[in-house]
């Protein structure tokens, strides 16, 4: 137990120290003086009466201290970095009215659905990766970053999930597929949510997901196109582009996350009810006051009421 004025805490226990020294030496006198005239005190209920106000006045003075009782409290914490993929292939339309504008609906309503206690960025990513905004309880820095995005570029998933690990650890992370896994930490209360169409053109994402994994960050891929595809015109060209879902199943497996496939707007609009984040349990002060308070008064109205009952005074 905590107490917020620890000095009212030991002034209060010390004039209930004091009271209960008065009324025993008191009431030696006073048996004393009576046994002397030859008068019995039957004073059993006056001595509970005065018992129970003082300790009425010591629970009162533990009130005033402002305790508190450390609990454990499971809440959504920790941080989501949105790794939004804008490269060409997002602009495909089999999803309404494109790729891009479809998961840029999706991460608006899945910020909006975030309790304050969850950190947001956003990562954009094609050939490389950007943070466009760090994580921060502030989420209406996440919907903007989310508004400006615009399509551009290649694409390589293992940018994006480097660049997100960037952004949680604040470490640089280097892809060297021939040596050791870097060790970043450990950051069980941070994950990764990939909104991408799983078109890959460059980078490892084999080693990128190992760094992940070692990390303790776990990745949730959001699928966002058709495994039928579409054509798209790049640099003059026309490219037909299809849904990788395979790619995404690997990543989410092997960070401990999960692929979420959503071939249609509507699925994408509800994806926020389909990612479970992490539970973490972090202790909170109970406020105890208001019960000692509601005792105290119990004590020091049962105290009063015996008191005026055997001799017809409160004191």
């Amino acid at each position: 137990m905590t107490v917020s004025s620890p000095l009212l805490l030991v002034v209060g226990l010390l004039v209930t120290a004091a009271l209960v020294w008065a009324a025993v030496v008191l009431g030696r006198r006073r048996t004393a003086a009576l046994a002397a005239a030859g008068v019995a005190l039957p004073g059993g209920r006056r001595s509970l009466g005065t018992g129970l106000t003082i300790a009425g006045v010591g629970v009162l003075a533990v009130a005033a201290a402002g305790p508190a009782a450390m609990v454990p409290v499971p809440r959504t914490a920790g941080t989501v970095i949105l790794a939004m993929d804008v490269s060409n292939s997002m602009g495909a339309d089999d999803v309404a009215p494109n790729r891009l504008a479809a998961a840029q609906r999706a991460a608006r309503a899945f910020i909006e659905a975030q309790p304050d206690s969850v950190d947001i960025g956003v990562v954009a990513f094609e050939q490389g990766a950007r943070t466009t905004a760090r994580a921060d309880a502030d989420h209406s820095v996440a919907l903007k970053a989310v508004d400006r995005l615009r399509i551009t570029g290649g694409t390589s998933l293992g940018a994006g999930i480097r660049a997100s690990l960037v952004a949680i650890t604040g470490k640089q992370v280097p892809l060297d597929p021939g040596g050791d896994v870097p060790d970043l930490g450990y950051w069980p209360s941070a994950t990764i949510v990939m909104f991408t169409d799983g078109q890959n053109r460059g980078g490892d994402i084999e080693r990128a997901a190992e760094i992940a994994q070692k990390a303790g960050v776990h990745i949730h891929t959001v699928g966002v196109g058709t495994t039928a595809g579409a054509t798209v015109r790049v640099d003059g060209l026309r490219r037909h582009t299809a849904l990788e879902e395979d790619v995404l199943t690997e990543i989410a497996e092997m960070t401990g996350g999960a692929y979420h496939p959503a071939s249609d707007a509507a699925r994408l609009d509800g994806i926020a009810d389909t990612i479970d984040l992490r539970v973490t349990v972090s202790d909170e002060p109970l406020p105890l006051a208001g019960g000692l308070i509601g005792l105290a008064l119990a004590l020091l109205t049962g105290g009063a009421a015996l008191t005026v009952f055997r001799s017809g005074r409160v004191i």
